[in-house]
């Protein structure tokens, strides 16, 4: 039977860390028949959290793929991490992703991961649904958090359902029920049934208000609502969804629903809303990409079997079985045994098996085709961020943006003959974590490792120690340092001496001055264009190379500007040579006159913690050259926004629970770089 693409739902599960993600999925899975038992987050036995190190600590740290039926619909849908240091895996997640469900728990409200994760999916313009989930919690506060959404993320929200009743703090009223206004029930919900009941008359005045409140925002997009709405004519429930379901897919409205995953209230709710209101793959624009021989010309591919095969691989699974990638189809159809071709490399490659992947488990397919989400094993050129296509109809799709790697640390292999064995796995570590750097220091022999935060480090050390049976020592972790230059100069770099024999003879001006927000400029002056072709050449590809170098500190430069501002030629003496050299000269005269200024990386932290330890935090986070930016008291809890530098972060979540007897939780994610004080700088001077 031919697959109907408009019944295929392609979603992703996005939260702030403890948010509930994990069991919101396992709830899903359940209710939609695909597992038969329940598993639990604190006992590890979910069926997305299935590595070892994730059913240890109780978090999710891969991005896992499933997929169910519910009702008519079919539903593949990744579990994301909630924790910053692996935000690769939600950024490649929502870049293949046709809708989202954004879980919020009601104790907590918006946290910091919850906006990064937001603006993520924006940028990548996600439609999402909202999940204000753990309404059984003592604290939990479903119009705050709602109202939170609406400032801090600017979301036009729509609450659809209202708790009934609200956590332990409640009293006699605990959350035991929902209201839901678009058909105007009152759902309960047992072990495995939802229960429709009339809403009870006491909460009736406030349903109808909430319900006038939701139909007053619908009427901004549809006509027909409104004239019912002005005739007082009854509107049906097919209109609501039928409305809200446009200005969702088009990211114009995010309806919002409640309830507790744990509690298992208000799941089915929010499997019925991933159908109605989050968009098939025919839902969306076509994708986008650009014709390989042709920068320029911008190429479309619709989601459909009848177009040409185009892909992206958004994943490499490495384990010591080998390699798979996943992919996400856009168009055509892709089958097993077939050549594609990788524009980005410029290589076909051999597509040998093709696998439908349920977390875990694997079931070999023959064909897959647009819409789809595959592995596929047999790629020896392709990585994350890579296109994939019809040899015949070459397209290159944008690729994968990862933000960069903050702290880094040593690691050596205990005898010789491991050293070959551990480059080897961690070429293949780096192949499946974009926001995993390794390369070997020069000078000590040590090869530095590089990633995201601290326990992505420890993570990936676990991996070559556990999965790999790698014997390595571990040095302390170092933040990543970054050079740019103080002041704006103009500075003349030449070559005058003999080499071979030979006399050699350029002088070359250039400009120097900090970038701003660019990483790094490099500009010519129209002067400069009367310089000799193969002279501009030269002295543009050694000033490319000199500035991806190091600083005076050693450190990689970031935000210059260079301009190539004009050369003098001698008419027997020049050469190539000769400008490669002058322009070397210029590039470290610059350097010394401008001056450089050392960068830190700077990160933004997020403390929830008890009322009573505020004051000792706020004391401790002064001692650790912090920047407060905000706080905040939501009922018995404090809610602290800061900044400060890495190098004053490490060990912190030991201090933490030294400061609130171990009741606080935080999140800390890469800010942005920032000048380091005189006392940081002297200690590389």
């Amino acid at each position: 039977m031919p697959r109907d693409i408009h019944k295929l739902r392609n979603i992703g599960i996005i939260a702030h860390i403890d948010a509930g993600k994990t069991t919101l999925t396992e709830r899903m899975l359940y209710y939609s028949g695909a597992i038969h038992r329940m598993g639990e987050v604190d006992e590890g036995t979910t069926e997305t959290d299935f590595e070892a190190e994730e059913q240890e600590r109780g978090i999710t740290i891969y991005s896992a793929c499933v997929t169910f039926r519910w009702k008519d619909v079919t539903v593949n849908l990744i579990d994301t991490p909630g924790h910053v240091d692996f935000t690769a895996e939600v950024e490649r997640s929502l870049r293949v992703l046709d809708g989202g469900v954004v879980v919020f728990s009601a104790r907590e409200g918006v946290e910091a991961q919850s906006e990064t994760v937001w603006r993520q999916a924006d940028r990548y313009h996600v439609p999402r649904i909202a999940f204000v989930n753990k309404l059984d919690r003592e604290g939990a506060d479903f119009e705050a958090t709602v109202e939170e959404m609406r400032t801090r993320l600017g979301a036009n929200v729509v609450v659809l359902q209202l708790p009934v009743g609200q956590g332990p703090a409640h009293g006699a009223d605990p959350f035991r029920g929902i209201i839901d206004l678009v058909e105007m029930n009152y759902l309960t919900f047992t072990e495995d049934e939802v229960q429709a009941q009339p809403i009870p008359e006491e909460l009736l005045p406030r349903a109808e208000q909430a319900r006038s409140r939701m139909l007053e925002q619908l009427y901004d997009f549809s006509d027909e609502l409104m004239e019912l709405a002005l005739a007082e004519e009854p509107i049906p429930a097919e209109l609501i969804r039928r409305v809200l379901r446009q200005a969702t897919v088009q990211s114009l409205a995010v309806p919002v629903l409640c309830g507790s995953a744990l509690k298992k209230m208000g799941v089915q709710p929010v499997l019925d809303a991933v159908a109605w209101y989050l968009p098939s793959p025919a839902d969306l624009p076509p994708v986008e990409g650009t014709d390989p021989k042709d920068p320029e010309k911008k190429l479309y591919r619709k989601a459909s079997s009848s177009e040409p095969f185009c892909g992206l691989v958004f994943k490499i699974v490495v384990d010591l079985h080998g390699e798979m990638a996943w992919v996400r189809v856009y168009s055509g159809k892709l089958k097993a045994g077939t050549r594609v071709y990788n524009p980005g490399k410029e290589k076909k490659e051999l597509i040998q098996q093709l696998w439908h992947i349920q977390a875990k488990r694997r079931d070999q397919v023959e064909q897959v085709e647009a819409g789809d989400i595959v592995g596929v094993i047999g790629l020896r050129h392709s990585i994350t961020g890579d296109t994939l296509c019809d040899p015949k109809h070459p397209i290159l799709l944008e690729p994968i943006q990862f933000p960069e790697t903050v702290i880094s640390m040593a690691i050596e292999p205990e005898s010789t003959a491991e050293r070959k064995k551990l480059a080897q796995r961690l070429e293949l570590l780096r192949r499946q974590d974009p926001t995993f750097h390794a390369q070997e220091d020069p000078e000590t022999g040590q090869t530095i490792i590089s990633g995201m935060g601290e326990l992505h480090l420890e993570i990936i050390r676990n991996r070559l120690l556990r999965d790999f049976k790698l014997n390595v020592k571990v040095h302390k972790p170092r933040v990543s340092y970054r050079e740019t230059i103080a002041r704006a100069v103009e500075v003349t770099g030449q070559c005058q001496r003999q080499l071979g024999g030979q006399n050699l003879w350029a002088k070359v001006r250039i400009r120097m001055e900090p970038a701003g927000e660019e990483d790094q400029l490099l500009t010519i002056d129209p002067a400069a264009q009367e310089l000799p072709s193969q002279y501009l050449a030269a002295i543009l590809e050694e000033l490319t190379q000199r500035s991806q170098g190091g600083g005076l500190y050693g450190f990689p430069l970031t935000k210059i500007k260079l301009t190539v501002l004009g050369g003098e030629v001698h008419e027997t003496d020049s050469n190539e040579t000769a400008f490669r050299i002058a322009a070397v000269d210029a590039f470290e005269k610059a350097l010394q006159e401008a001056g450089t200024v050392l960068l830190e990386p700077i990160m933004k932290l997020e403390i929830h913690t008890p009322e009573d330890c505020l004051g000792a935090f706020v004391a401790d986070l002064q001692q650790r050259r912090a920047t407060i930016r905000r706080t905040d008291v939501r009922g018995s809890q404090a809610v602290i926004e800061a900044e400060a530098p890495l190098a004053n972060l490490f060990g912190y979540s030991g201090a933490m629970r030294t400061l609130s007897q171990g009741r606080a939780t935080y999140t800390m994610q890469p800010s942005h770089y920032g000048p380091a004080p005189e006392e940081v700088m002297e200690r590389f001077g």
